[in-house]
This record gives C-alpha cells, sequence and structure tokens, in this order.
C-alpha cells in the first residue's frame, strides 16, 4: 500500500534564511496523523540561504542523517569533530547520550537538505558523527545502501537503529526494486524528478509512505534522485 503526500500539503514554516517543510509534525507544525512511521520520526526538507544556518544546538537519543541535495552542509560539535558535506554525500550523526553541534551554508549558493531523524534502538550510548561521499554514478540504475543499522551493510554509513537509507539515480523510463518486506515500512521522495509506485506518481520533494509491500518497485516518469528509508 502507499499513500502520496504531496509537497505542496506539507507542513512547514519560511524564516527567511531557512525555508523548511516537514514531512512529519516538528516544531509549530503539528498533524497527529503524522506524528511518524515506524520508527521513522522526522523528514524535513531544509533550504538555507547562503552564509547562514543552525548555531549550537544539542541532541540526544536520536539518529540524524542528513542528505546533501544541493550546495553543501558544514558540520561542528563539541566532539571536536568538523565536516563539509556535499551535494549528493550524507553525514549522520548518533546524538547518544547527548551532542552539541552547529550546521551551517557557508557556501555563496544556496544549500538544500533533507534532513532524516530515527529513533535509536537503545539508548545510553555515547554519541558520535560521520561522513562519507556517494558517488551518483554508483546508484545508476539501482538502489545503493547509504546508511545502516545492519551489519551486512558493511560499506555503509552506521546507524544505531533498525533501519537503513537508500538512494537511486534512474534515467527516464529505468526500473529500481528494493526488497523492503511485507512486515516493514518505507518513506519514498525523489529529490528531483517523478517516479510511479503501484500506479501512482510521486513528483519532487513528494513523500510515498508504503508498507505491506514485499518488493518495492519504482519505475522512473522522467529522471529522477530518489531517497527511500526503510524501517520497523
Amino acid at each position: 500500500m502507499i499513500e502520496v503526500r504531496p509537497f505542496a500539503g506539507l507542513g512547514g514554516a519560511d524564516h527567511g534564511w531557512l525555508n523548511a517543510k516537514h514531512h512529519f509534525s516538528f516544531a509549530d507544525y503539528y498533524d497527529p496523523a503524522r506524528m511518524n512511521w515506524g520508527n521513522l520520526r522526522v523528514w524535513n526538507d531544509d533550504t538555507i540561504a547562503p552564509k547562514t544556518g543552525f548555531p549550537p544546538h544539542p541532541h540526544r537519543d536520536m539518529e540524524i542523517i542528513t542528505y546533501v541535495r544541493e550546495g553543501a552542509i558544514t558540520h561542528q560539535d563539541n566532539l571536536g569533530n568538523k565536516g563539509r558535506t556535499e551535494a549528493g554525500d550524507v553525514q549522520v550523526m548518533s546524538a547518544g547520550t547527548g551532542i552539541t553541534h552547529s550546521e551551517y551554508n557557508l557556501e555563496d549558493v544556496t544549500t538544500k537538505i533533507f534532513q532524516i531523524w530515527i529513533v535509536p534502538t537503545a539508548k545510553g550510548d555515547k554519541p558520535s558523527w560521520g561522513a562519507r561521499p556517494f558517488p551518483k554514478g554508483e546508484r545508476a540504475g539501482q538502489f545503493v545502501t547509504l546508511a545502516s543499522g545492519f551489519a551486512e551493510d558493511a560499506d555503509a554509513l552506521t546507524i544505531r537503529t533498525d533501519a537503513r537509507i537508500v538512494a537511486a539515480t534512474l534515467k527516464a523510463g529505468e526500473t529500481a526494486e528494493y526488497p523492503l518486506g511485507a512486515d516493514r515500512r518505507g518513506y519514498l521522495v525523489p529529490a528531483t524528478g517523478a517516479v510511479e509506485i503501484e500506479g501512482q506518481r510521486v513528483g519532487t520533494r513528494d513523500g510515498a509512505a508504503i508498507d505491506q509491500t514485499g518488493t518495492l518497485r519504482v519505475t522512473a516518469i522522467e529522471d529522477s534522485e530518489i531517497i527511500l528509508v526503510d524501517v520497523a
């Protein structure tokens, strides 16, 4: 089953330097029907003006994955980590017992990100941060795992939860399959382009909440870059 959630209907707020859209209840946007999807708690679609960003602020007990769609984001935290993550690449922060970090767009161009929060399977772990590039050529025509809580995904960034984040770039007419499993939930968003799932169109930045689906088949209507979260 699939429920398409059009981008135009998402909650959010325009703060001037930040234009934020929320697939789930977040900050001042509250919808009791959209509190989470399994252990997926947040999917924010953020557009950040040049030379602005989020000043230092704390997190705890959350797995926070940032996928950069355009531009770049620079992270710095109280553990001494600092890194710049460019478009198409991913960073992961396991907040654990507590971490304070900042995220700035230090570029001369607008930065656009998806920020995804997933509830961890256990509390009390030490906080950590990591990032890595994922060349788009490697995911051409197929799903590639970006971050995972499963030991078999050795090449992916590690998250401390029963979940997997995958991505694919598809040319118009191409189809990619993902073995979701009927007992799992998926949430898919095209960063660009448009795709068809079970006869329904999912456009750029729309959300698709998917469940009761053994093998997920995604067909590109136009050239597309898609992100999928597989959660319990």
